[in-house]
């Protein structure tokens, strides 16, 4: 059934003729014509009778008459409501973010998409590299912040590459260096994250690639605990700058790690190659890229 010979039909019924119907759809009156024709050809039912100057709607017309202006309100209302997609007035957005991080650099991003789309609704999820991953393959998660992944499958917009400090013990024995090398922890457990954290594995990457493997002091997912447990003595542990920075507190000593150099904290939003990407996400993606890297902030 062709929509536009469904409306032709309805408005000749509510406008009583069709010159009436034409002057309403701003189409000749042999157009009008032909899509009712049209239609009933279609139907195989013939919707009015004409008597005269008069139509008269036959039993097929009432009830397509009845039903085709419910369909006629749907397609409307579905028109609507993807415009309002498109136009942002309303949506979702199923987003993943890093634990670690969170006030340090997701809050005033988070905060400022909320302002702007007030009518997105915005699904969260946080946890460590691996999590958001996963789910953003299953479908799951639409867009993640993760550790950024070298597996093709997924695309990426480049959001942060920060360097680690270390955070140490006020009394341990490189506390007042300018700043460590990673080679001169080795004797320090360190404080690790959760397992599902890729941080960990670039971290105990490079601990190998400098002769030894650290000693476990013990894990957490929250960068407050692991800072908690270095004032009291338990260890050593690297977190990026701009999140060290807000945990330094008494008891604990920030430094720089001063090599090796490539040990970052680099972060991306990804999202499945090929994937069709919402206007809420390309939206979310849109503020990440006018923000701009983290070192320009």
């Amino acid at each position: 059934m062709d929509f536009k010979q469904l409306r032709s039909f309805i408005e000749v019924v509510n406008r009583g003729g069709f010159t009436q119907a034409a002057l309403t759809l701003h189409i000749s009156q042999s157009a009008v014509s032909k899509q009712v024709a049209q239609l009933e050809a279609d139907l195989g039912q013939p919707l009015l009778e004409r008597q005269g100057s008069q139509l008269h709607l036959t039993a097929a017309g009432r009830i397509v008459l009845e039903r085709g202006e419910a369909l006629w309100r749907g397609r409307q209302a579905l028109l609507t409501e993807l415009d309002d997609l498109s136009q942002l007035a309303r949506g979702e957005l199923r987003l993943g973010l890093p634990v670690i991080g969170g006030e340090a650099l997701f809050a005033s991003l988070f905060a400022e998409y909320r302002r702007r789309y007030p009518n997105i609704g915005v699904q969260l999820i946080e946890g460590g590299s691996r999590i958001v991953e996963q789910a953003v393959r299953s479908g799951e998660l639409e867009l993640g912040g993760s550790v950024t992944p070298s597996d093709p499958a997924f695309a990426r917009q480049p959001f942060c590459n920060e360097p680690l400090d270390a955070l140490l013990p006020a009394g341990h024995a490189l506390a007042g260096r300018d700043g460590v090398t990673l080679s001169e922890l080795a004797d320090t457990p360190f404080l690790l994250y959760d397992r599902s954290f890729m941080l960990n594995d670039k971290l105990l990457s490079a601990c190998q690639q400098a002769g030894f493997t650290p000693k476990e002091g013990g894990r957490s997912g929250q960068a407050d605990f692991l800072a908690a447990l270095v004032a009291a003595g338990q260890g050593v542990v690297l977190l990026p700058s701009v999140v060290a920075r807000r945990l330094q507190r008494d008891g604990v000593v920030r430094l720089p790690l001063l090599a090796p150099d490539h040990l970052r904290w680099d972060i991306a939003f990804i999202w499945r190659q090929g994937a069709y990407l919402s206007h809420a996400a390309q939206a979310w993606l849109d503020l990440v890229r006018e923000r701009g890297p983290l070192a320009d902030r």
